[in-house]
């Protein structure tokens, strides 16, 4: 079979707003959808022209509404839309729709006719929005009539788990062209490695467009270019990722893929959604993992999967990085010994003495903060909602603790030096504070902390925005992500990352 292709998916309302989208992406893609059914109603009066006008393969889809696409009128009425788009073919077949999707359950002989006439191959396609498919090879079986039908299913996994069956059942799958995709976040291994179910394409938006797409998952294809190399990628990649929940904002695909690119390594990283831990464990022992980044809620969870820990695992008692060495899964913490150098870059400092630090939160990450602040020679006091939690790692490293509540302002105050937020609370917020997205709601910054934030997306958290306000000097924990990210790489791949400024 031949290399998967990329396909842009086209939602504009009009054929002009779509052509534009084509010339702008037109380098990182190999084929378009035009999905007529978000065309205003007489835009498709003219879609017979669009394929002359692309000057790109293309496929004719009309959906509707019960496979997740906008069409609302009768079968009647799309039978004659499509008959209206393939009427009149043209002897360069450039002209003509190169393929057209009919979903399992619409078959119009007239219609296939044309198709086999044209030189026109069809997408037989099977969407089911709200759940698994199982049966994938028997149901593509099924499905494709004649040689010149591409079976299609796309499916809403309810687990990792889902997606790894997919991945487990077409291994060997390369009898005919297919497609197939599993939807929504926890989907995108698919799409990202189409190439190991052997699909045919990976469907793709423009990033303008993400909003019409982004109940199915789809990434753009800028992303998928220049981040995750998809052109590049065969059955020898290396695969390493990121596992979490909800993992929805996260920079480390970016910075370890562009280290692969710059060393010339045949590896990529992917995110590896889950709240489940042992769907991770099991999705990297069936498709091949080689190492992971596992941030929250899996740091502490992750340590009973693991054959052999480092020092920093066994003293901190969390893990954010795994690699399969001589067939187990081993544990290491980068965390520690990255936020060291990022704080030392943020404070212009080798030590700590003298030094008070509030650190808020009592996750995986704050243990590893904890662990790094003890290491540095400093005094820290562990806030937290849940006290027991603050607690234990207080107890840990002669640290004191209170509660993360607006009775321990005095407490927050008295060790206010350095300001250590370490919770999720604020990742992919903006605008104002509120207790939400603020875990610091109720201090008043003084001007004279220092604040470090580990969240980066936002680069502005809402409690960044207001130390910023009060003078403070303020950090976001990107330099943080690089410096355990190089030590990851270093642990993936036995180089060093290098230069990150090229």
């Amino acid at each position: 079979m031949n290399k998967t292709k990329i396909c842009l998916t086209l939602t504009c309302k009009t054929i002009q707003e779509d052509l534009k989208i084509i010339e702008k992406y037109r380098p990182y893609i190999d084929m378009v959808e035009l999905r007529a059914d978000y065309l205003e109603e007489d835009e498709c009066l003219h879609i017979r022209q669009f394929p002359r006008l692309a000057n790109i393969p293309c496929i004719l889809t009309i959906r509707r509404r019960i496979d997740g696409g906008l069409y609302v009128g009768g079968e009647s009425a799309r039978t004659m839309l499509f008959a209206r788009a393939m009427a009149f073919a043209d002897q360069n077949k450039k002209n003509n729709f190169a393929y057209v999707d009919f979903e399992d359950d619409f078959h119009i002989p007239s219609l296939q006719d044309a198709c086999m006439a044209f030189g026109t191959r069809i997408i037989r396609s099977m969407h089911d929005m709200n759940n698994p498919v199982y049966d994938i090879i028997e149901k593509c079986n099924s499905m494709r009539k004649t040689g010149y039908e591409i079976p299609k299913i796309a499916f809403q996994p309810h687990t990792l788990d889902d997606v790894t069956h997919l991945f487990e059942v077409t291994k060997n799958f390369t009898d005919y062209d297919h497609i197939l995709c599993a939807m929504g976040s926890l989907g995108t291994p698919s799409r990202i490695l189409a190439h190991k179910t052997h699909s045919f394409l990976t469907y793709t938006s423009a990033p303008e467009n993400l909003s019409n797409t982004n109940v199915i998952g789809h990434l753009d294809p800028i992303t998928l270019h220049n981040i995750y190399h998809f052109k590049d990628l065969n059955d020898d990649t290396k695969i390493f990722g990121i596992t979490g929940w909800p993992l929805a904002h996260t920079l480390s695909p970016e910075l370890h893929n562009k280290g692969y690119k710059k060393h010339g390594m045949n590896c990529v990283y992917i995110p590896i959604r889950t709240p489940k831990l042992s769907e991770a464990m099991n999705f990297c022992d069936k498709v091949g993992v080689q190492g992971m980044s596992v941030t929250v809620p899996h740091k502490e969870t992750v340590l009973p999967e693991l054959a052999r820990i480092d020092e920093e695992v066994a003293d901190i008692r969390a893990s954010n990085t795994i690699v399969k060495e001589a067939g187990q899964w081993c544990g290491y913490n980068t965390d520690a010994s990255g936020f060291m150098t990022a704080l030392k870059e943020f404070l212009g400092v080798d030590k700590l003495r003298h030094r008070r630090v509030a650190i808020i939160g009592a996750g995986g990450a704050a243990r590893a903060i904890a662990y790094a602040i003890k290491k540095l020679g400093g005094k820290a006091c562990i806030f937290n909602r849940t006290l027991i939690n603050a607690k234990i790692i207080a107890d840990k490293y002669g640290f004191k603790y209170a509660p993360l509540a607006q009775d321990s302002v005095y407490d927050l105050e008295m060790y206010s030096d350095i300001i250590i937020q370490t919770t999720s609370v604020g990742n992919g917020y903006f605008g104002p504070s509120n207790e939400s997205n603020d875990p610091l709601y109720f201090y008043n910054f003084k001007g004279n902390e220092n604040v470090y934030d580990i969240i980066y997306s936002p680069e502005i958290t809402p409690m960044m925005s207001r130390a910023i306000a009060s003078g403070c000097h303020v950090s976001n924990g990107y330099s943080m992500l690089r410096h355990q990210g190089y030590k990851q790489f270093k642990l993936f791949t036995g180089e060093e990352y290098g230069d990150d400024t090229n």
